[in-house]
């Protein structure tokens, strides 16, 4: 009931306060275990993304420092999301998010690991490739705009709806690691996942990737929106 509760809560705060609009819907996998890979805007984005994914086997990671907060700690627990180490290697929560994946559910992440202080895209890290490629399960990359804390900040004080879009991508596979060279891989696999959130954002908010030659492969294969 409690589960419930929080995401009809969520659901009414999105329809009350903000416009959204959501493109590419028909990409999420109607079912099986899937990795849905967003940019990381302001703290309000993991909701967006909850919101519009209509399963209950959802899993949220929640940086650590949410963790003195009893409020956060409650919503954790009712939605058995997990506590992540940002700036660490925790193996036991990758160990925990593979048997989730395997067994059929869905990871929400930002591979940037933190918010972007600039709003555009920074340096993305290895968990979403390295449990991808572990877990053999599709990626679906997801660009959000319109969340940025400063503008939530505005847009509220000046008691006007929040304006926000949300682009889902195609799903796409990573091969499995295999041989010496894994950092290699995964380096590339991350690169990979981060070009395919890019072309989903408007030019100004692809950061670092913005002159990638893997974003600009393609964007040229699909033409997508520039």
């Amino acid at each position: 009931m409690a589960r419930f509760l929080i995401r009809f809560f969520i659901i009414l705060f999105f329809r009350l306060f903000t416009r959204v609009k959501i493109y590419g819907m028909e990409h999420l996998p109607s079912g099986g275990g899937y990795i849905v890979a967003s940019n990381h805007l302001g703290r309000i984005d993991p909701a967006v993304v909850y919101a519009f994914l209509d399963r209950k086997d959802v899993s949220l990671l929640v940086a650590e420092k949410y963790h003195q907060y009893a409020i956060a700690r409650w919503v954790v627990k009712v939605l058995d999301a997990v506590w992540v180490d940002r700036f660490g290697a925790d193996f036991q929560v990758l160990r925990l998010m593979l048997r989730r994946l395997e067994s059929g559910g869905v990871l929400v992440l930002a591979p940037e690991g933190t918010r972007s202080p600039t709003g555009a895209l920074i340096q993305g890290r290895s968990g979403a490739s390295y449990l991808a490629a572990r877990a053999g399960v599709p990626i679906v990359p997801v660009a959000t705009t319109g969340t940025e804390d400063r503008v939530v900040l505005e847009r509220f004080l000046r008691l006007r709806r929040l304006d926000i879009t949300v682009r889902v991508g195609k799903p796409f596979l990573l091969p499995p690691l295999v041989g010496k060279d894994r950092d290699q891989a995964l380096q590339q696999y991350t690169d990979e996942i981060m070009c395919q959130i890019a072309t989903l954002l408007p030019p100004q908010y692809r950061g670092v990737y913005a002159d990638h030659p893997r974003l600009i492969e393609l964007l040229q294969e699909g033409g997508i929106r520039d």
